[in-house]
């Protein structure tokens, strides 16, 4: 899986590791979800109206286009949330416990 961001600089920051859809992401203190996410992968997420693949547009928080979820199913935008260690993350939508069957 080819990633869509490349890190080039300010390699020398401590790691933190994270989780997302169950798999361990090392990101840098001081990244985003959004730039985590982008340099483990090619996609930032799943679009819950089915139109595919997202991976961000603005980067400044207006487009609505970064939303994730915590498995607690708070949202966030990737954008503007910095990384800790131990977040877990999901890039669909959590099912909701009154939907599940």
């Amino acid at each position: 899986m080819t990633p869509r961001f490349k890190r080039l600089g300010e390699t020398a920051r401590a790691t933190v590791t994270i989780e997302v859809d169950g798999k361990p992401v090392t990101a840098l203190a001081g990244d985003t979800l959004m730039v985590a996410i982008l340099t483990a992968g090619p996609t930032l997420r799943q679009s819950e109206f089915g139109d595919g693949n997202r991976a961000g547009f603005c980067l400044m928080g207006a487009c609505q286009d970064c939303w994730v979820w915590t498995a607690s199913g708070e949202r966030l935008r990737a954008c503007g949330t910095s990384v800790s260690e131990g977040m877990s993350i999901l890039t669909r939508p959590p099912e909701a416990p009154w939907n599940l069957v």
